[in-house]
């Protein structure tokens, strides 16, 4: 691994974009919180009574705000199975998702910019899951040209339980030494309160022991409810769902990711939340970083998942953000859609048609369809084509 250091590329925004010209109860804020934050869920009886109560609401919450009053409602806990994965997600109010919205929109987003690098893809603006692969062809292409071969190697790592073990205290931390505004504070460690864990089942040493230990909140969704007493409380875990996680599980690995950057020097170096590749031409090294980033990572409270990191060979398949890729010997880039994923979209879509207007379904199909294209055989696409136009003339007569 080269010791020269690079330059980390960092994401830049205007002043206007970084500047905190409002408070995060100004009613202006507040108002374009609840624009935001009822989109997707205009149908619910909640958000359409706030609406139509709308100034009395935003005056009763910026009132709630100034006096520091304001308090969170529980979550309403489901199960979401994505991507092959199983999720317990938790879903706010439309209340607490105004206060979030505006707390994200005004002072955490602007303030994490600046100390992400620009290879983090997760989804602020102008950035996301296409970017990260853009990110990655970039990087495979630039692998290429240097040495214009395609024998070398990718180290594909992936955080274990990732928001379920996100420590409290580290980011509260974190977020106090870029942020200079009370309220923020205060509301961020009202999120962290709502997100803690009661483990009142557990004994001594396991409660001493919890921050070094995996938590899995499937498993602990399980636990007798009779044995969780409020008398213990562990403060680790965000909830999937809560804009506030998503901004939290952005920033909290910003200090990896620029070890590897700047420290390490990695320059094929790409993340997408608990997601990560490093491109490199020689194996034992890579295996010697991915050591050294294991021990940066439990520093920085996040443990690399043993069984999903895992170092491939560029020339033969890999898998990532659910796209498998080879790269050629001719510097040509391969790349593949996982037959589980289109499995996953014909199921789905025969949901959704029962569910949606016709042009809600052409708009969500078409989207879907221009984002995949590309990575879908001649015969996949005709196939999935057949499906669509089957559905409409079904349910669309």
């Amino acid at each position: 691994m080269t010791n020269n250091m690079v330059n980390a590329k960092h994401d830049t925004a205007s002043y206007e974009n970084c500047s905190h010209k409002r408070e995060i109860f100004n009613i202006e804020v507040l108002y374009e919180a609840f624009q935001k934050a009822k989109v997707g869920s205009e149908w619910k009886p909640q958000v359409q009574k706030f609406e139509m109560n709308l100034l009395t609401e935003l005056s009763k919450l910026q009132k709630e705000l100034v006096n520091r009053t304001f308090k969170f409602s529980p979550t309403n806990e489901f199960i979401l199975k994505e991507r092959g994965k199983t999720r317990l997600i938790s879903g706010d109010c439309i209340r607490d998702r105004v206060v979030k919205r505006a707390l994200c929109d005004e002072i955490l987003i602007p303030s994490i910019r600046k100390y992400l690098i620009h290879d983090n893809g997760a989804s602020l603006k102008g950035k996301g899951i296409g970017f990260t692969r853009n990110r990655i062809e970039t990087h495979l292409n630039k692998y290429y040209l240097k040495g214009k071969s395609n024998e070398g190697y990718i180290l594909l790592g992936d955080y274990t339980k990732y928001f379920d073990n996100i420590q409290h205290k580290l980011l509260i931390d974190m977020f106090k030494s870029i942020i200079d505004n009370d309220l923020a504070i205060w509301l961020l460690e009202k999120v962290l309160d709502q997100a803690k864990i009661d483990v009142s089942y557990m004994d001594d040493t396991e409660f001493t022991d919890c921050l070094d230990t995996i938590f899995n909140s499937l498993d602990y969704d399980k636990t007798d409810k009779s044995l969780l007493t409020g008398e213990k409380y562990m403060g680790k875990h965000m909830n999937i769902g809560d804009q506030v996680a998503q901004i939290a599980g952005i920033f909290y690995p910003h200090r990896l990711d620029n070890y590897i950057k700047i420290v390490e020097g990695v320059k094929y170096y790409g993340r997408y939340m608990d997601d990560f590749y490093i491109v490199h031409n020689d194996k034992k090294q890579l295996q010697e970083l991915g050591r050294r980033i294991g021990v940066e990572a439990v520093k920085n409270g996040i443990t690399l998942h043993p069984n999903k990191t895992m170092i491939c060979k560029l020339s033969e398949h890999w898998r990532y953000l659910q796209i498998q890729y080879v790269l050629t010997d001719t510097g040509r880039i391969i790349k593949k859609i996982h037959p589980k994923r289109l499995t996953a979209m014909r199921k789905k879509l025969k949901k959704l048609v029962k569910k949606l207007s016709e042009v809600d379904f052409m708009d969500y199909y078409n989207s879907w369809f221009k984002n995949h294209y590309k990575i879908m055989s001649k015969q996949q696409k005709e196939n999935m084509n057949i499906l669509f136009k089957k559905l409409k003339e079904e349910y669309y007569v």
